[in-house]
């Protein structure tokens, strides 16, 4: 399960408003690359919606089925707010619905012929 905890709003390339909701995901035990330690994190993702703004604020709080997987990308680079580093990512976080998880799971994906 995921909760929708925010929304933002967007341009689009003619100027038009739209939003997309922000959600994120359970509770996760991280272990650091750096220092070794385990820390606690959530992930989060946007997802584009046709709602205005009134319901998306009203969507706050709610629960959808499914979860937020890691999906490989080519490198960018990323400004840290709190720090102001720039990093070189090569993924991002995108929301995957129950079905569509239930579904890659079941997908046998190279078949064998005798």
């Amino acid at each position: 399960m995921v909760k929708v905890i925010n929304y933002k709003a967007y341009l689009t390339e003619d100027g038009k408003e739209f939003y997309a909701l922000q959600v994120q995901g359970g509770l996760e035990a991280v272990k650091s690359k750096e220092t070794g330690r385990t820390y606690l994190t959530a992930r989060k993702a946007t997802v584009s919606c046709t709602f205005d703004k009134e319901t998306c604020e009203m969507l706050k709080g709610t629960e959808l089925p499914g979860s937020i997987k890691r999906v490989e990308t080519e490198p960018y680079e990323y400004d840290i707010p709190e720090s102001g580093e720039v990093v070189t990512l090569t993924h991002r976080f995108e929301y995957v619905g129950e079905d569509e998880t239930i579904v890659k799971q079941n997908v046998v994906e190279k078949e064998l012929v005798a």
